[in-house]
Parts: structure tokens; C-alpha cells; sequence
């Protein structure tokens, strides 16, 4: 079974930095436990490096009294902003006004299912979306969280989990 400390010990001496700022991203910070083991197990999926990914999931279940919700939220807003990050980065890079009239017709049934909370989600949504680059996705997410309560440290602590997670499966693969 993976770990990080597993998955830090894989990265070569040109990971340095990544293998120290895995571990400290993953400690302490502005994020409850449930909004940061969200953040990497969702980056996790989104960087697409299977052993990254089982490493994240294993540290989240042993850090969280109650992982599955989180897992399951982290794995629906992966798989959601993959969608629409695609889908929101095309409208903003076309620039033309017709396709931002058209109706998306891709459906989000998940959003209104969450097991966590909505802000958390969205939180979660935001750290996939800064992976996937979508600015329109990021400025949405963003705007929610805030509005809900979070803090801008929050949301640059998810960011910066999110930025070692992709940097960590970068390395893992290179």
C-alpha cells in the first residue's frame, strides 16, 4: 500500500523541492483536515497518476475519522470539473459571444448531492479547476467560497496543495 512518504521517496533528487513542499502542504495550514485531504484526493484524480492517487487515498483515510464522504466528494468533483473545465476553458479561449449564449447541456446532478458541504465542495472544484486551468471555472469557484465563508488563505492553501499534487505526478512520471 502506498504512502506519501512511499510517493516522496520515488521522486528523484531533481524533486527535491516537490518532496519537501508535499509534506508541508499536507500539515497543518488554514483547511479543516476534511477541505484538505478534499483538495489532494480530488488533485490526486486529476493529476492521473495512479500510485500518486492511491497514496492520497490511503494518508486520507488514516487522517480522517470519517474518509468515505470525502473520498466520494473529492472523486465527483474530479470528475465534474474534468467536464467542465473543458467545456467553460473552450467558451473563454473561442471568445465569441454565440457559444456563451448556448445552453451547455451537461449534467451536475452531483452538485446537488454532496456528502461533505457545499462550500468544502466548491472549494475542492476550485483546486481542480487552478490544475485543469480554467480561469472562468476558478473565478466561479472562488466567488462561492468566499461568499460562504472561506477565507483567501483557504483558498491559496488549497491552490498550493493542488500545485504540489499535479508537480508530484510531474514528477512521479518524468
Amino acid at each position: 500500500m502506498a504512502s506519501i512518504e512511499v510517493i516522496r521517496g520515488e521522486l528523484a533528487d531533481s524533486h527535491k523541492d516537490t518532496r519537501l513542499n508535499l509534506q508541508a502542504v499536507l500539515e497543518g495550514g488554514s483547511l479543516t483536515p476534511e477541505q484538505r485531504w478534499g483538495v489532494a484526493v480530488a488533485c490526486a484524480f486529476a493529476a492521473r497518476n495512479e500510485r500518486l492517487k492511491e497514496a492520497v487515498i490511503n494518508e486520507a483515510k488514516k487522517a480522517l475519522a470519517n474518509p468515505d464522504p470525502v473520498i466520494e466528494d473529492a472523486r465527483a468533483a474530479a470528475s465534474l470539473m474534468g467536464m467542465n473545465n473543458v467545456y467553460y476553458r473552450f467558451r473563454h479561449m473561442i471568445g465569441k459571444e454565440s457559444y456563451s449564449t448556448k445552453r451547455p447541456g451537461l449534467r451536475m446532478n452531483r452538485l446537488a448531492q454532496v456528502l461533505t458541504n457545499k462550500v468544502d465542495f466548491e472549494l475542492v472544484c476550485l483546486a481542480v479547476s487552478a490544475i485543469n486551468g480554467c480561469e472562468m471555472c476558478v473565478q466561479s469557484h472562488e466567488k462561492v467560497v468566499i461568499e460562504g465563508g472561506l477565507s483567501e488563505d483557504q483558498v491559496h492553501d488549497a491552490v498550493r496543495i493542488a500545485a504540489v499534487i499535479h508537480a508530484a505526478a510531474v514528477g512521479l512520471e518524468s
